[in-house]
């Protein structure tokens, strides 16, 4: 019989279509014909993108310039634009303001058929320094109230070029997706003086049904009610609200994990297009509350909304979520010697 469950931080309700179940067999990806040509984004065509912001290089060189593994570049084609004031204003009884933000690209490598399972662990770990020290940047800007990191792998999930890149939005808004799970986790603390992310760490720790894979100081599961089959959760151990306030240390075990992670869903569902974002505490929630965890979320695009999701927000999943995570947890990696 199909069930009805609800995310424990938002409140939303998502149906699990146990009678529909489908395996990872069931899920037929096309592959995808890569395209070819040009590609500004690989190395020596940097006069192709507009100057870089950021850049990692094991030697030095002129800006720039081939040479770099990591560069951060404004997005050509922004959804927002830097320059300029907020202008808030009304019209009748609509809100209004100027489209001021900050749209980046964040290009993870200079070899265009690299991908997160195939490059070097060092190379994962760049691009989340690159993430961190954006954040850094942009949170000095009082316009800015909120930043999500996002990436689209394929074209299926939203990539126009197929090289290696994420891309990074700062808003003078909050999303209403993170004030949902603002105002949750701080019901949720308000009630029991706890967490609620740290409370399902332990749960999933314990009961291991959705738990995935986990080091010293993250863990992956698949979430109680999860909007898409096999979406998964990346979540630190310790309690942290911001994803800038990791410890040295800990983002080369968050990179070891978000590989390892999308090695297993390549394994399982065939190199799968998927999207993956990190929902962060607010650029002005500038001090360590003890409600919000950041979390990074990971949702192969392996099933298509329709009217009804539309119309209600209700999502339909066709796979349990334990069912999910057994077959991303058992997976094997390596073939024999």
């Amino acid at each position: 019989m199909p069930e009805l469950r609800k995310d424990p931080v938002c409140g939303r309700w998502v149906i699990i279509a146990t009678e529909r179940g489908k395996r990872p067999s069931d899920f037929k990806n096309e592959v995808e014909q890569r395209k070819g040509g040009f590609c500004p984004f690989c190395s020596g065509n940097e006069s192709s993108t507009p100057p870089e912001i950021l850049v990692y290089r094991p030697y030095p060189g002129a800006p720039n310039s081939p040479g770099w593994t990591t560069r951060v570049v404004p997005n050509k084609f922004p959804a927002l634009q830097i320059e300029g004031d907020l202008d808030k204003a009304g019209e009748g009884m609509y809100d209004k303001m100027n489209g001021i933000g900050a749209h980046e690209v964040i290009i993870e490598t200079p070899n265009h058929d690299e991908t997160i399972p195939t490059m070097p662990l060092k190379r994962v770990e760049d691009m989340l320094w690159a993430y961190r020290d954006r954040i850094l940047d942009l949170r000095k800007d009082n316009r800015f109230k909120y930043i999500l990191i996002f990436k689209n792998h394929g074209a299926a999930a939203g990539a126009s070029l197929e090289h290696p890149h994420s891309q990074l939005i700062a808003l003078p808004v909050l999303p209403k997706a993170v004030i949902e799970e603002m105002n949750g986790s701080r019901r949720y603390f308000d009630n029991r003086e706890r967490c609620i992310f740290c409370d399902m760490i332990r749960q999933e720790l314990g009961a291991k049904s959705r738990f995935i894979l986990e080091n010293p100081s993250f863990v992956g599961f698949s979430p109680y009610a999860p909007r898409f089959p096999f979406e998964v959760w990346i979540l630190p151990k310790r309690h942290i609200p911001h994803f800038e306030g990791c410890r040295e240390s800990e983002y080369k075990l968050l990179a070891e994990i978000l590989q390892e992670l999308i090695t297993r869903m390549d394994k399982v569902l065939q190199g799968p297009p998927y999207n993956y974002f990190i929902h962060n505490s607010p650029l002005y929630d500038d001090h360590h509350n003890d409600f919000y965890h950041w979390h990074l979320e990971i949702m192969p695009r392996l099933t298509k909304t329709a009217g009804f999701e539309r119309g209600t927000d209700f999502y339909i999943n066709p796979t349990p979520p334990e069912e999910a995570s057994k077959h991303l947890r058992e997976v094997e990696l390596r073939g024999p010697d």
